[in-house]
């Protein structure tokens, strides 16, 4: 086979020979000898670009064995479990030149050929990043559709051996070739899970990508401050930013300082409205406090598992961020009924908290949050042990919205609570009540007898007769319940 590309390769000329590069960096296990028409460095493919364009970075998933197309072996291959990416010429052919000239007009053609472009364009749509690659290297029809800049307004990567680094540098590269040194249609990029991402790749996409909007780099724990202060001081439009998992990730701003704070008076802050920083273990207040003060336009913001923080990052928040409608603050032991006080100064343009497992939040905590935040839709606060009837109760009465509410693991809630939320919440779709020991069928067979648009009830670890169940399903007919009574069925 090798012997044949030679010939191939030799009588159309040396300006349209194959260029190979590898594009994730070699393992620790000894290195496998590379083909003969495969370029050994970077230096050497940016050497044949003078003679010819290069082609997509084909990312292939890891194989036990080379793939076959056409009949003959594709020129990708995996060394371990190494992922490899090839750069190619555009494609000339589908078949030898020889062997087209024996078969008959009809035979030439694949009949998907005489699909037209528009066609071809919109299933290309649906192909992830490493597929539209593939297909850039079929025939030069595909290669050109592939290239559209239209299918190019996102990069989605994943797996933890793929070189991401360099499979960026060489997407954005190819990117860039219409609009030298930038990529204007590149919006997302979502290389989650790609664990051997670090700062190199994130400053290709700050530089390459102004128009970024999106960016998704979760569970990339190589990623530090320097490479996000890039990305948000490169690309202004950035509204998108999940960093979940990112454990080097303690501040986002648009100065190296992290101590530096902007007022309203420099005239810059940063337009991230969804921040995700789950996770982000070291995060700490003076870190919310900078972030508050440089993304003053935040709607979503996740914090679980952020357990440095205090009630005073959470004063910081409010103050410089008035328009969170979605807060999470869970597994942050340290964030206490005074935090609770400051997130209601958000009133009501508070919809969705989650204070799940912060063991210091009591009734009266709640009571500011029912008594302020009157349109909330979703309240989680699972293992709030602290929590009672009575803060139920204010709950119910105040917040006439709320459509999910979870109080699992939460002990002191009885029956008497669930008859003021029944009372009161009509809108109540989804209910947990997991592993709450005072919970009975007779809170149970209220809740069923108001809350008609119930859809999901959690009554798993509940000591709940069987005859309490049945009357629930009977009167929420598209209710799921899960429970853990092996009777019901």
């Amino acid at each position: 086979m090798g012997a044949n590309n030679g010939k191939q390769s030799g009588s159309e000329g040396k300006g349209s020979s194959s260029i190979s590069s590898d594009l994730s960096s070699s393992t620790d296990q000894t290195s496998t000898k590379a083909p003969k028409n495969a370029a050994t460095s970077e230096d050497s493919d940016l050497s044949m670009r003078t003679v010819s364009t290069p082609s997509p970075a084909l990312i292939l998933p890891p194989r036990s064995s080379p793939g076959v197309l056409n009949g003959s072996s594709t020129s990708s291959s995996t060394f371990g479990t190494e992922t490899i990416a090839m750069v190619h010429t555009p494609p000339t052919s589908l078949t030898h030149p020889q062997r087209s000239l024996r078969q008959p007009r009809e035979q030439q053609g694949a009949p998907i050929d005489i699909l037209p472009d528009h066609a071809f364009l919109q299933i290309f749509t649906h192909l992830p990043t490493n597929q539209l690659c593939r297909c850039a290297r079929v025939c030069r029809r595909w290669y050109n559709l592939a290239w559209d800049p239209r299918l190019w307004r996102t990069i989605r990567l994943t797996g933890d051996v793929l070189h991401v680094d360099r499979a960026l540098r060489v997407l954005t590269r190819r990117l860039c070739q219409d609009t030298p040194n930038v990529c204007l249609t590149l919006e997302t990029v979502v290389v989650s899970g790609c664990r051997r991402l670090t700062d190199r790749g994130l400053y290709t996409v700050a530089q390459c990508c102004p128009e970024l909007r999106h960016l998704e780099v979760a569970g990339c724990y190589n990623v530090s401050n320097e490479a996000v202060f890039e990305v948000v001081s490169r690309c202004p439009n950035l509204e998108h930013l999940d960093v979940s998992g990112c454990s080097k990730v303690t501040c986002i701003s648009l100065t190296r300082d992290v101590s530096v704070k902007l007022s309203p008076l420099h005239g810059q802050q940063i337009s991230i409205r969804f921040l995700d920083m789950t996770d982000c273990f070291a995060l700490e207040d003076e870190g919310l406090h900078t972030i508050a003060a440089h993304c003053t336009q935040l709607t979503h913001l996740y914090l679980r598992r952020c357990v440095r923080l205090t009630d005073e990052g959470l004063r910081f928040l409010v103050i410089y961020c008035p328009s969170v409608r979605e807060l999470s603050v869970s597994d942050c032991r340290f964030i206490s009924d005074f935090g609770l006080r400051e997130i209601a100064k958000l009133e009501g343009r508070l919809r969705y908290l989650s204070i799940a497992h912060c063991g210091r939040i009591t009734d009266v905590g709640v009571r500011y949050i029912a008594k302020y935040c009157n349109r909330l839709r979703y309240l989680n606060a699972r293992g709030c042990e602290g929590l009672t009837d009575h803060g139920i109760e204010h709950l119910a009465k105040n917040c006439l919205k709320l459509k999910s509410l979870d109080i699992g693991k939460c002990p002191l809630v009885s029956d008497a609570g669930l008859e003021q939320l029944a009372l009161n919440s009509f809108n109540l779709k989804r209910l947990s009540l997991k592993s709450c020991e005072s919970i009975t069928g007779r809170g149970l067979q209220v809740v069923a007898a108001n809350c008609f648009d119930l859809q999901l009830l959690n009554v798993q670890d509940c000591d709940v007769p069987l005859e309490a169940l049945r009357f629930v399903k009977r009167h929420c007919k598209r209710c799921v319940i899960e429970h853990t009574n092996p009777a019901f069925f």
